[in-house]
């Protein structure tokens, strides 16, 4: 009967970081069953963050594939993606009608873009794209030519570090946010100000307070007068303020959602991402353990110590890494596996400085700031939440990060049920 005892089959749907790194894990323990890699994809596992950075900007598109150990012994399925989940017979089934049998099973396959919210949104062929997987970055790179106009909406981390890759490789750049400072809700209205004059001092038109109504592009008419600008190519954009603005191509950078649509049907609610316990096991709607089944990275929502056993979207590299590790051990120890209370971890690379933060800044209700030099480009902020630690930043100071992450290890610590 499958799930007693050691898993002899385990199935990790999504090729993605988090899924090789719970692999590599597995075969580390010891486990030696059989190993079944599911990839929608047809790429092995690569890095996502240089997608937004050096893949756009270099001469030669960075590498970005994850190295895959020798004797990994996995069966890999790329290029297909999974359609089905039956908890109770632990089948998972792939749209090509394959059937996969499993005594353990990692769910891994991240998210996507969102997309479809803007009213009339065309597509990439006419030159609106998002960005998400190396398919899309090397759309996007090809479309990123000195003398177009690109229009970035979000001015979240992904939207700022497309911003300044477009300013780098010389074209002209406007990005819109819909809030008063970038990211403003993930690290506050003073590191949000602070963005906001990187990305001016690098020539960026930063719109604040206002979004895109909608999306214009070439008539037949305008086809004629303009031989560059085929039909259906876009011209511009209209801003919900009533101003318009005129680009080539656009970046649409608002979030992403968890890539769980494949789960309806299994009586696992996911829809924002696969719930776990504190040891990545997923859950049924009733707090019930789904058998044999765990989750990780974007596609997972796990309990976070620091946000007293809140669960809530973080989309970091680094958690993927912690997560796919942690997810593994559980399919392989069960109720004796580590309790997962990992500090989070985050860095962004824009206009030549780096960004970091550790902990959960957005839980924040207060922001201290320690340091704000704009001339040397250098900050410290710490976040608290009822007077308690939950995060810190730094631009420029990287080294001021190990106290905070020690006190915030130590509280995570203290909080392990």
């Amino acid at each position: 009967m499958r799930g007693t005892g050691r898993p002899r089959d385990i199935v990790i749907v999504g090729a993605s970081l988090a899924g090789l790194r719970a692999a590599e894990t597995l075969r580390a323990e010891g486990y030696t069953g059989t190993l079944t890699i599911v990839g929608a994809e047809q790429h092995a596992p690569y890095d996502r963050p240089p997608l937004s950075k050096q893949f756009l900007t270099d001469s030669t598109p960075a590498d970005t594939a994850l190295p895959v150990p020798d004797g990994l012994g996995a069966s890999w399925l790329l290029g297909r993606s999974a359609v089905g989940l039956d908890p109770d017979s632990r089948i998972v089934t792939l749209a090509d009608g394959t059937r996969l049998p499993y005594d353990g099973l990692l769910i891994a396959t991240g998210a996507a873009a969102r997309s479809g919210v803007i009213p009339g949104e065309p597509g990439s062929d006419q030159g609106v794209f998002t960005l998400r997987g190396r398919d899309d970055a090397t759309a996007l790179r090809a479309a990123l030519t000195p003398g177009r106009r690109l229009l970035v909406v979000g001015a979240g981390f992904l939207g700022g570090e497309v911003a300044a890759a477009g300013r780098a490789l010389g074209l002209d750049v406007t990005l819109v946010e819909a809030g008063s400072v970038p990211l403003e809700r993930a690290v506050g209205t003073e590191v949000g100000a602070f963005m906001g004059m990187l990305h001016r001092e690098a020539g960026i038109d930063l719109r604040t307070g206002t979004t895109v109504a909608e999306f214009r592009t070439a008539t037949a008419s305008a086809a004629v007068m303009e031989p560059g600008s085929p039909v259906g190519a876009l011209t511009g954009a209209r801003l919900s303020d009533g101003r318009t603005l005129a680009a080539d191509v656009a970046l649409l950078a608002l979030g992403a959602v968890p890539a769980t649509g494949w789960l309806a049907g299994s009586g696992i609610e996911a829809a924002g991402g696969v719930p776990t316990d504190a040891r990545l096991r997923a859950l049924f709607p009733d707090g019930s353990v789904v058998p044999g089944v765990v989750a990780a990275g974007d596609a997972a929502r796990v309990p976070q110590p620091l946000a007293s056993g809140a669960a809530p979207a973080l989309g970091h590299w680094s958690g993927a890494v912690e997560q796919g590790a942690a997810a593994a051990r559980t399919l392989l120890l069960g109720e004796t596996a580590p309790v997962f209370a990992e500090v989070p971890s985050f860095w962004s690379d824009v206009h030549g400085v780096r960004l970091r933060s550790v902990g959960l800044p957005a839980l924040g209700d207060t922001v201290k700031v320690h340091e704000c030099d704009r001339e040397a480009r250098r900050l410290e902020a710490s976040y608290h939440l009822d007077g308690r630690l939950v995060g810190a930043l730094t631009i420029g100071r990287t080294s001021r990060l190990a106290a905070y992450r020690r006190a915030l290890a130590e509280y995570a610590a203290s909080q392990r049920p």
